[in-house]
């Protein structure tokens, strides 16, 4: 799982930004996301920002006074070289509509066209700043990504804020905590499973709150223990999240806690994004479980059945010389 967080989109732009011919006078974002790399784009150059359908029609965003320069004093007239930004190109259809959406003004001005993550053997923009393979997934869309439907998602920190120590108190605070909790990443499409350490006792109430805000899953699982007593006493949040998720067909689990996200790829053999930094969690390469998960997902797809099965034995056949060799 190939994973870009906002902190390597800024250091990609920075790294690659010398690429970006000299003459562009304006930053152009494909809206919504690529608004993001675009602003930082544009504050790096100290050149005006705009964004795409409206600067079709002629307009130029505004500008504070700290930078205000020669190059800033813009005007749409003025304009002879635009960057025109998105944060990603997959199948390179945004890009291609971005150009019908600027061609009856591309005969006055020069565009060039830039993906900050490219797909290799795809190219359709002027510039790409890094090849990212599939599958992978960004921090500023993760929650509406089509991977969702293929992910465990857990609630409290990622759909809702933490409960307060004075909120779990396992009573009527608890309980006023479960309606009224604030929402955090709302996601846009369907999350296929909903994994959470929330005591299966208070499933009625989570189903409330998950309607109220409309967020639709496949599957609601719940930790089925007493009282939060008992879970405190058990330290049951990784090994349960972990467990189930290295059971399940999911590709991703998302996680609020990092220390949890951790011991969720160490059991599950299989990555977790924790939203705690953000950062992707690995489980480690060298593990049995780690192997085991690589050579599922081959069994799972049909036509990779025969590989699977060399795979298998060459995997296990590694694994039992790495062991060999660490005992002696």
């Amino acid at each position: 799982m190939n994973f870009r967080s906002i902190a390597d989109l800024q250091h990609i732009i920075l790294t690659r930004i010398h690429t970006i011919p000299p003459d562009v006078d304006i930053v152009v974002g494909i809206a919504r996301s690529g608004m993001l790399p675009a602003t930082m784009i544009a504050l790096a150059l100290n050149v005006p920002l705009a964004e795409m359908t409206t600067f079709s029609a002629g307009t130029i965003l505004g500008m504070g006074r700290t930078r205000r320069v020669k190059r800033m004093e813009l005007n749409f007239a003025d304009v002879r070289h635009a960057l025109i930004v998105d944060d990603s190109s997959d199948t390179g259809a945004s890009i291609q509509e971005a150009r019908a959406t600027l061609s009856p003004i591309a005969g006055a001005i020069k565009m060039t066209f830039c993906a900050i993550y490219g797909r290799p053997g795809i190219s359709v923009a002027d510039l790409t700043f890094e090849q990212v393979p599939h599958p992978r997934v960004f921090e500023w869309n993760v929650m509406h990504h089509s991977l969702l439907e293929r992910s465990c998602v857990d609630i409290d920190g990622i759909l809702c804020h933490d409960p307060s120590a004075d909120e779990n108190d396992d009573g009527a605070a608890y309980l006023a905590f479960l309606e009224q909790a604030r929402t955090r990443l709302l996601p846009t499409k369907a999350i296929g499973t909903l994994v959470t350490s929330r005591l299966e006792k208070y499933r009625p109430q989570t189903e409330t709150w998950l309607k109220k805000h409309g967020i639709s899953y496949g599957s609601l699982i719940m930790l089925d223990l007493p009282d939060a007593a008992t879970r405190r006493k058990q330290q049951a949040h990784g090994t349960f999240k972990g467990g189930y998720y290295r059971k399940s067909t999911a590709e991703l689990f998302i996680e609020s806690e990092l220390n949890q996200a951790v011991e969720i790829a160490r059991i599950s053999g299989k990555p977790v994004l924790s939203m705690e930094g953000p950062i992707m969690c690995y489980p480690n390469d060298l593990s049995a479980i780690a192997a085991l998960q690589r050579v599922r997902r081959l069994v799972e797809a049909k036509r990779y059945r025969s590989l699977a099965g060399r795979i298998a034995k060459r995997l296990l056949g590694e694994h039992a010389e790495m062991m060999k060799k660490l005992i002696s």
